[in-house]
């Protein structure tokens, strides 16, 4: 009896050894993203941290936002992050500055400039030459935003540094509040401020910069070389879940996305949370894949080069890497 009693103890203890043995080697395994800046323009990452796609791939996901496109970049390439989400200019600087381990793009999250001009008087049929002799709140000099500006008025035959005076030496966090206080005729706006600025009456949103600019890779998610190579396995899976939630915004109502996301936006409505969704979802801002395309790539690199800002030419294969997006639609 003594020596059955023995073997049962013995028995049970190593079924939980192996038990715990198993949950061990099956822990999920965690992920360092920093975003540029927290934005309703990035509704996807937050489906699926929201709607559980990381976990369900073994990811945990651990989520920074790191103010700026300088200050993430600086994160990634420190190490202080696995990931960073981030305008894919970024990464042509780095490498024209010969980083030994570039940061390169691998997936996709949005496909348009994310911006919108906002005027100061309602305007009932806006032309592009109303902005000939207006005073014009634009963004930081060398940023997308600010490029995507330029390229899309000089479309509409606007010089923006001799038909207009443009205003660019205001700090990006004070663009808005600079405009609500009288500086200006018209604004380029973020979501949600051009909605908020909108319904109470302080602007009239009349074009996109989204919509005039065409497919470009905006904000993508990268990592450095080095990490593609060593954790290629962790990426794909990141995809995966970041393909799920592209998929899920593409065919959810406005109203479910947005109270999904809208514990990423505490001083925000939901209802205005949905009408920016709405928005971003309509000009086709949101990739519906993780896939950047090489056409997108030349796009955005002629939008750099016509605002001075290009350094130099990259080939899509050297920064862009679509293994991890084309795996994870299969």
């Amino acid at each position: 009896m003594v020596r059955r009693s023995l073997l049962s103890v013995f028995l049970v203890s190593l079924l939980f050894f192996v038990s715990a043995c198993s949950l061990s080697s099956t822990e999920n395994e965690t992920v360092r993203v920093a975003e540029v800046t927290r934005s309703i323009f990035y509704a996807p990452l937050y489906v699926a941290m929201e709607k559980g796609f990381f976990e369900e791939e073994g990811i945990d996901l651990s989520l920074t936002t790191t103010w700026g496109g300088d200050k993430t970049m600086t994160t990634l390439l420190s190490d202080g992050a696995d990931i960073a989400l981030v305008g894919a200019e970024t990464s042509i600087y780095v490498y024209a500055q010969e980083s030994l381990d570039p940061a390169i793009n691998f997936a996709q999250l949005t496909q348009t400039d994310g911006t919108f001009l906002v005027s100061r008087e309602k305007l009932d049929s806006f032309q592009w030459e109303d902005l000939k002799g207006s005073t014009f709140l634009g963004q930081r000099k060398g940023g997308m935003p600010q490029m995507v500006g330029e390229h899309v008025l000089h479309k509409n035959g606007i010089d923006p540094h001799e038909d207009l005076e443009l205003i660019q030496n205001i700090d990006f966090a004070n663009i808005a509040s600079a405009f609500a206080s009288g500086t200006g005729d018209f604004v380029q706006l973020f979501e949600p401020q051009a909605t908020v600025f909108e319904n109470e009456g302080i602007g009239h949103i009349v074009a996109s910069f989204g919509t005039e600019s065409g497919n470009v890779p905006y904000t993508v998610f990268m990592a450095k070389q080095s990490t593609l190579a060593e954790q290629s396995d962790v990426l794909e899976r990141f995809t995966t879940a970041i393909y799920r939630a592209q998929q899920w915004v593409d065919s959810e109502s406005v109203d479910t996305i947005a109270e999904v996301i809208a514990p990423y936006f505490d001083e925000t409505e939901v209802d205005v949370i949905a009408q920016v969704v709405e928005r971003y979802r309509s000009q086709g801002s949101y990739a519906t894949t993780p896939l950047l395309q090489q056409d997108a790539w030349e796009h955005l690199q002629t939008i750099m080069d016509e605002a001075r800002e290009l350094p130099k030419m990259v080939k899509y294969d050297t920064l862009v890497n679509t293994q991890m997006a084309e795996k994870a639609m299969e």
